[in-house]
């Protein structure tokens, strides 16, 4: 009987009392709130360790704390809103978002801001979800394509604005408001939603048993993936008995979640929607484009700020025509997958990603203001060839059933590998940095003529500046090494772009495996 009634509320025919696209900006905007989150910190966190009295090392579990919470969250959000129904766990998130900001900006030490955070990331991790799972029952498949045109502008762009912003609002005023900021979002936000959103009959609360072992088994998992990675290079990575431990923890986790989400009835979310092709290969490369997006958008602020010198606002500003150029080609993007092959589009889309990211890889030590954008900009065009048509296809053959599971879960690995992605590029960046001094030290070499020729440079310099003869030498070494550590540094993020290039090329192979033909022919109906 139950069964039966399950399967006749899928059958409803069902449609939103109010406007549709007001609706999908309405959703939208509380996804921008949190995604936005996730990059805005970035740049104020020397502000951060300063104003809290403790070192950038660890006000880095700031993010830390967010991003494990936001994970975990994001997997099992399709179930939190089937125990408390939809609408009411969004407003739950949005409001609880809110709060949690406020806490976050009137922070007094370390620890209440990284369990603020945490807080923050617990519910900011049912925005995203709730939002494309709004969507997709707001609009018929024939127009899910440019509705997610909509949602890629907060997917693609918040992360690009976020340093800038936060860059702005902490060189002006102070890092505290860039969580004050989203306190009258919110409002409007919760405000518009009680008045705009209904459930249809199959996203109403109903009651289902709590799965312990999942939430245990995802949260064991998950969270400690994240710490992981995060912390792994300061703590020397399996050389630290720490970070052995939670790599082996996070494998028991991730491991047994999949076995026990697979074999028992009713988990806490449904792993069978990968059983459909088009929904797991697009989750596949919708995780690799999220990898490439978020490392992208950190190490250009990192690049600026700590080689060439800019301030944060000016290193953020770098990446903001980008958002610019991604928002013009959405719409056009959108209209070019009705009369292209999605697949034909993904694959191009990933091509000229890494050919962008090789391009980037071309960084020196007098890189000016134009080049960066050039960079960010080619990275940018490539962006607004995947997101829309990958998120249209993903959708496209699954069950109505599973929107809210579907949603949790294509979410969760665009944000996840994203956040991995983060703590990775930081990591290597560092550990390509001791690779190529080790490399480039056997130059630093009398026997080398080049060295020499520097050398004596320097000291012609050091003489012009009125050094005396005794100090030439030792000021001449000294301007010597700052430009080898400068070298060495711009080496290490040339070489984070070529990995994330190879990324990229590497995912083109798997767009051909998504059936775009079934695809459109449901989407024509």
């Amino acid at each position: 009987m139950n069964q039966s009634v399950s399967q006749n509320i899928y059958t409803v025919q069902w449609v939103p009392k109010h406007n549709s696209w007001l609706i999908a900006i309405v959703v939208t905007l509380a996804a921008f709130m949190e995604i936005l989150d996730t990059t805005i910190v970035n740049v104020s966190l020397p502000h951060i360790a300063g104003s809290l009295s403790t070192t950038y090392d660890n006000a880095t579990w700031s993010l830390t704390s967010y991003l494990a919470a936001n994970g975990i969250v994001l997997t099992i959000s399709g179930w939190l809103g089937r125990v408390l129904g939809r609408k009411r766990y969004f407003l739950i998130c949005i409001f609880m978002f809110s709060v949690s900001s406020f806490l976050c900006g009137i922070a007094d030490s370390l620890a209440q801001l990284v369990l603020f955070r945490l807080m923050q990331g617990f519910f900011g991790g049912g925005l995203q979800p709730n939002q494309q799972s709004i969507i997709l029952d707001t609009f018929p498949p024939d127009k899910r394509g440019a509705a997610f045109g909509l949602t890629a502008i907060a997917t693609i762009v918040a992360p690009v604005l976020g340093p800038s912003l936060g860059g702005w609002i902490t060189d002006n005023y102070s890092w505290r408001w860039i969580f004050f900021l989203n306190v009258p979002i919110g409002i409007i936000t919760v405000i518009a939603v009680v008045f705009l959103i209904d459930d249809p009959p199959w996203a109403k609360k109903r009651k289902e048993r709590i799965d312990y072992i999942g939430v245990s088994l995802i949260t064991l998992g998950l969270g400690c993936l994240e710490v992981m990675v995060d912390r792994g290079e300061n703590a020397d990575w399996f050389g630290s008995s720490f970070i052995c431990w939670l790599a082996f923890l996070s494998f028991v986790g991730i491991v047994g979640a999949i076995f026990w989400l697979f074999y028992i009835d009713k988990p806490v979310v449904d792993l069978h929607v990968f059983k459909d092709r088009n929904f797991a290969i697009s989750s596949i490369l919708m995780a690799g484009l999220g990898g490439c997006l978020y490392a992208s958008a950190v190490i250009v602020p990192q690049f600026t700020q700590q080689i060439i010198g800019y301030t944060a606002f000016l290193s953020g500003l770098v990446l903001t025509p980008g958002g610019v150029v991604i928002i013009i080609l959405i719409p056009i993007i959108g209209k070019v997958i009705n009369v292209v092959q999605i697949r034909y589009v993904i694959a191009i889309g990933f091509f000229l990603f890494g050919c962008a990211l090789f391009y980037s890889a071309n960084l020196v030590p007098n890189s000016d203001f134009i080049h960066l954008i050039m960079y960010r900009i080619a990275q940018s065009i490539c962006l607004a060839f995947l997101f829309v048509p990958l998120s249209t296809i993903a959708f496209m053959t699954i069950e109505e059933k599973y929107n809210a599971d579907a949603s949790a879960l294509f979410s969760m690995t665009r944000n996840v590998l994203g956040a991995l992605c983060i703590s990775g590029a930081t990591a290597i960046i560092t550990e390509r940095r001791q690779v190529n001094q080790a490399h480039m030290v056997h130059w630093m070499s009398p026997f080398h003529q080049p060295f020499n020729d520097y050398l004596a440079h320097m000291q012609g310099v050091a003489q012009q500046l009125g050094y005396a003869s005794q100090e030439q030498a030792q000021v001449a070494l000294k301007y010597l090494y700052q430009d080898f550590i400068k070298q060495v540094a711009i080496l290490a993020f040339n070489d984070i772009f070529m990995i994330l290039g190879c990324l990229a090329f590497l995912l083109v192979p798997f767009c051909f495996f998504l059936d775009s033909y079934t695809a459109q022919k449901k989407k024509g109906k």
